[in-house]
């Protein structure tokens, strides 16, 4: 083999004559996420991890190579991530970080906070209707139709149990993504539907909750919510089996190490999973497209509803409930809750709405493991 011959053979092995223009567009696209993450610090933990792992499969499609698919029956390292979010354990023990890491507090020390939780969830039921009229069948739109409530491990979740795979990458992009882009989405739709009055109302403050109150939290929303909807029971239980960790105070170990070290390991094989399941072509095709409207349809939707409940609360308590923390009704824990407060200061300073916020916050995490233990039973997923 002469030398002409050996770097022709190197050039033909780069990727430069392998890859497609889409390709090189879903490398712009998470060009744009690592922008977003890094120097907008959009969610960073999530958004750097996802848009790395586009890049990398859209460079080498290959790191997410099934084993049947291959030569010598080993399959690529990112397809061995994607299949821990397949069987639910990685969505599952992110919510089992979540649960040590949240202070239910605020949700048991004003329970009305469920209804603005629930009224969040509005958004996922109205976009599941809308997705059936635009020509999905049912099992895919609920599928999509659960980015509404902001919440990637559920999204995650049920796309898997309801046989969705197909639809899992845009899915679970669209779903982190806004995310990660709640800041930018919700203001303006809080200021749309709230007057200057209604910004400024302050909360009085919340009254102390007893550590019998916090740990048998937990244990009975278990009991009740996987009683009625036992399907919920991998990302309820998990939650609550988290945050009975955190909050009866024996097992500090367990909670360091399922608040800290093991959520950032899930998350990283989530995020990078989750972002090399948008290959050129599985993600640009018009029903990406179709879902990425729809999520933002769910999740503006979802925003209004907690934050017109808010309207009616803040009349019907006598001005006494601020209507910007049903805004946080949506599952984006903490940065919904964070962006009521945000807004709430813009108006007064001396506002402080954030521990009011977490109530709707929190219930709006379980609101949307209802919302999707609903659409298991609809389609009789066990």
């Amino acid at each position: 083999m002469n030398i002409a011959e050996t770097f022709s053979n190197l050039l033909q092995q780069t990727a430069f004559f392998n890859l497609s223009w889409g390709n090189y567009l879903m490398m712009c696209i998470a060009f744009f996420f690592l922008y977003l993450g890094i120097a907008k610090g959009f969610e960073p933990l999530l958004m750097v991890p996802i848009a790395f792992g586009m890049l990398l499969v859209n460079i080498y499609p290959d790191i997410m190579l099934n084993p049947d698919q291959s030569m010598n029956g080993t399959g690529g390292l990112l397809w061995y991530f994607f299949h821990l979010d397949e069987w639910t354990i990685l969505p599952s023990l992110i919510f089992l970080g979540v649960g040590a890491q949240t202070d239910f507090s605020p949700l048991i020390a004003n329970p009305i906070s469920f209804l603005m939780g629930a009224a969040a969830q509005f958004g996922i039921y109205g976009a599941y209707f809308i997705a059936i009229l635009m020509g999905f069948n049912g099992a895919a739109a609920a599928a999509i139709s659960i980015i509404g409530g902001a919440d990637g491990p559920t999204s995650i979740f049920l796309c898997n149990k309801l046989g969705q795979t197909a639809l899992l990458g845009p899915i679970a992009v669209a779903a982190y993504s806004y995310m990660s882009l709640v800041p930018i989405i919700q203001p303006p739709i809080m200021r749309l539907l709230t007057t200057d009055e209604e910004r400024k109302c302050k909360m009085s403050q919340l009254r102390p909750v007893s550590k019998l109150e916090r740990i048998l939290f937990p244990i009975v929303v278990t009991v009740i919510v996987c009683l009625l909807l036992p399907t919920t029971a991998p990302l309820v239980g998990m939650l609550m089996l988290g945050n009975l960790f955190k909050e009866s105070g024996v097992v500090k170990q367990l909670t360091e190490t399922a608040s800290n070290a093991m959520m950032y390991i899930v998350v990283i094989m989530l995020g990078t999973s989750v972002g090399a399941s948008t290959s050129a072509e599985a993600f640009l095709n018009l029903n990406t497209l179709k879902i990425v409207g729809l999520g933002m349809i769910a999740f503006a939707f979802g925003t209004a509803a907690g934050v017109l409940l808010g309207k009616i609360m803040y009349y019907a308590s006598g001005k006494k409930i601020n209507p910007l923390i049903g805004s946080a009704g949506v599952s984006a824990v903490p940065m919904a809750a964070r962006v009521s407060q945000k807004v709430g200061s813009e108006y007064d300073p001396t506002n402080f709405l954030l521990m009011h916020a977490m109530g709707p916050n929190v219930a709006g995490v379980i609101g949307t493991a209802v919302a999707a233990g609903t659409f298991m039973a609809v389609f009789g997923v066990k």
